[in-house]
């Protein structure tokens, strides 16, 4: 997707830091959601910050399929999955300026994760569209930004473009750091 502020690659490393899951434990969030077997589209998946702990979730009969416009974010991301042997249930793929490029996986996921992202691409309503038609009917968006720099009314307005796009609300939280809105396909 065309960027608005891209973050840069070399930042990715803060984003897999250890002193982030203070604020978020990956794993034990995704747990709620995710399940054995599934299929997840990690949307913006950067170095896999929510792509490992998703691979080790869903198991060796499920697949992540991990979405970045940056070839360096996600050769962090092919490396990582290596060491932490989930190499099996990772798919990387670099997508364009204007296209997700999941077009193989209309209706075949069970969520999608686009966390931290949703701000920074051109188009927020194509964007959500692409992930709405990845998605099988009642699958889950969970869509997180956090709240510096991301204002509240921001968030609130991809919220409703999720909802032109074929969502409905099922929550939204508020953290203290980052806002989270759980989305379910139409």
């Amino acid at each position: 997707m065309k960027n608005k502020h891209l973050f840069p690659w070399w930042a990715g490393y803060l984003l897999i830091s250890p002193l982030r899951k203070l604020s978020l434990d990956p794993e034990i969030f995704l747990r709620q959601y995710i399940k054995e077997g599934m299929t997840v589209i990690d949307a913006g998946c950067a170095m896999g910050f929510f792509s490992i702990p998703a691979a080790r979730i869903v198991g060796t009969g499920g697949k992540v399929l991990c979405v970045d416009l940056q070839e360096r974010m996600l050769n962090v991301l092919k490396k990582r999955a290596l060491k932490h042997e989930v190499e099996k249930q990772v798919i990387a793929r670099k997508c364009s300026a204007d296209w997700l490029m999941i077009d193989d996986f209309s209706g075949k996921a069970d969520a999608a994760i686009a966390f931290g992202v949703v701000h920074e691409v051109p188009d927020e309503k194509a964007f959500l569209e692409d992930l709405s038609r990845a998605l099988k009917p009642g699958g889950m968006l969970i869509m997180g930004e956090p709240k510096n720099p991301v204002p509240e009314i921001v968030f609130r307005e991809n919220i409703i473009k999720a909802e032109a796009s074929g969502f409905r609300v099922m929550s939204v939280e508020d953290k203290s750091s980052f806002r989270i809105a759980l989305l379910s396909k139409k």
